[in-house]
């Protein structure tokens, strides 16, 4: 069993940064980050291969340019810096891992262990 401890978030304005890391307690294969808004459902924002050598990634279109996700694979920690965010970021963002291949990155059934999620809001 695999925990997932996230830390980061919080309220910005448009235009701002944050940074959100997701801690595994374990080994993984695949971490990403998700996200859900009031009244969404839950969409894949980014995901990054972490089972050793290269670190290919994954990004959604509505994220690309601005969002950069990266690991510490000796630390089997995940990170998710956001910059220019706009208002439309905002949600509660979830971290998400499984221990083998599995599926597209963006279907959240194909991950195993989540994390407890972490808010980001962004005003205009």
């Amino acid at each position: 069993q695999v925990q997932l401890v996230e830390s980061g978030g919080g309220s910005v304005q448009a235009g701002g940064s944050l940074r959100l890391s997701c801690a595994a307690s374990g080994d993984t294969y695949w971490m990403g980050w998700f996200r859900q808004a009031l009244g969404k459902e839950r969409e894949g924002v980014a995901s990054i291969y972490t089972g050793g050598g290269s670190g290919v990634s994954y990004y959604a279109d509505s994220v690309k340019g601005r969002f950069t996700i990266s690991r510490d694979n000796a630390k089997n920690t995940v990170y998710l810096q956001m910059n220019n965010l706009k208002p439309e970021d905002t949600a509660i963002y979830v971290c998400a891992a499984r221990s083998a291949f599995g599926g597209s990155w963006r279907a959240p059934e194909t991950y195993k262990y989540w994390g407890q999620g972490t808010q980001v809001t962004v005003s205009s």
